[in-house]
């Protein structure tokens, strides 16, 4: 793997606007959808956080899960279908009737949508089992070549080590998180091998020491998932840069200068 580009220790203040709509929306419309980042723009919201995969043919594009049942009416592993056949699916109306049509869009289609919406992006890379390398590989390459010229860039992050580790070999350019749902003992190690700017956790174990701590090493900090607003405010005096929330009703762009 290339030697990472851009060490935490060099990287600038966080460019990026401090409250982020998770999955584009939060729970205001369909999550990973078209619809969602209008839904977020339409209130303000000036970044997102959305899921990149990988279909059977390689196209890279919106969703969460392994499977297509849950945010859609088909049924079965994206990694077992075409985008052709993605492409197809109604991912809007298990949300509500006024959504019905929404599809999984390629990343192309949310590059050009975050451009004429003004929203920086978190590009999470979240790969079907087995395909952790080659999925970080691609989403690297095709944000690298999409975003060409942006600034900020997109940041991209992955609870897969393997996926972020080929993202950064791939396009060693661009920023990079480690995800954790609880931080491990390990993470100085990860943000040294990977090259990370930032680490993206979970906010409810999370403690200000904690925090502290992690700040002190050099690193920026984005949380998840918080729909509190007393927390986010909690959060953000001890030191976090972002919190990526659902209740963008409620934790709006500008909540934590009116906090």
């Amino acid at each position: 793997m290339s030697e990472p580009s851009t060490p935490a220790h060099l990287w600038p203040a966080w460019p990026y606007p401090r409250i982020v709509a998770h999955r584009g929306g939060g729970k205001l419309a369909p999550e990973n959808t078209l619809a969602a980042f209008e839904t977020g723009a339409s209130l303000g919201l000036r970044m997102v956080e959305f899921d990149a995969k990988l279909s059977a043919d390689n196209t890279v594009f919106l969703l969460h899960d392994d499977t297509v049942d849950r945010t859609s009416n088909g049924h079965g592993a994206a990694a077992q279908m075409a985008y052709a056949d993605i492409a197809k699916l109604d991912a809007g109306s298990w949300f509500g009737a006024r959504f019905a049509g929404q599809v999984m869009p390629t990343l192309a289609q949310v590059a050009e949508r975050c451009r004429s919406l003004g929203l920086a992006a978190n590009v999470e890379i979240k790969p079907c089992p087995g395909r952790e390398a080659e999925t970080g590989k691609r989403v690297a390459e095709a944000v690298q070549a999409l975003w060409a010229g942006q600034t900020p860039p997109p940041l991209l992050s992955s609870f897969s080590y393997e996926a972020l580790e080929a993202a950064a070999a791939a396009a060693p350019d661009l920023p990079r998180g480690m995800l954790y749902d609880a931080i491990p003992a390990h993470w100085r190690e990860d943000a040294r091998n990977l090259g990370t700017v930032s680490l993206h956790a979970n906010h409810q174990p999370l403690d200000g020491p904690q925090v502290a701590q992690i700040k002190a090493a050099g690193l920026q900090m984005l949380v998840y998932t918080v729909n509190d607003p007393a927390r986010a405010r909690e959060l953000a005096v001890w030191g976090v840069d972002a919190i990526c929330t659902d209740r963008i009703d409620l934790i709006g762009a500008d909540f934590l200068e009116r906090a």
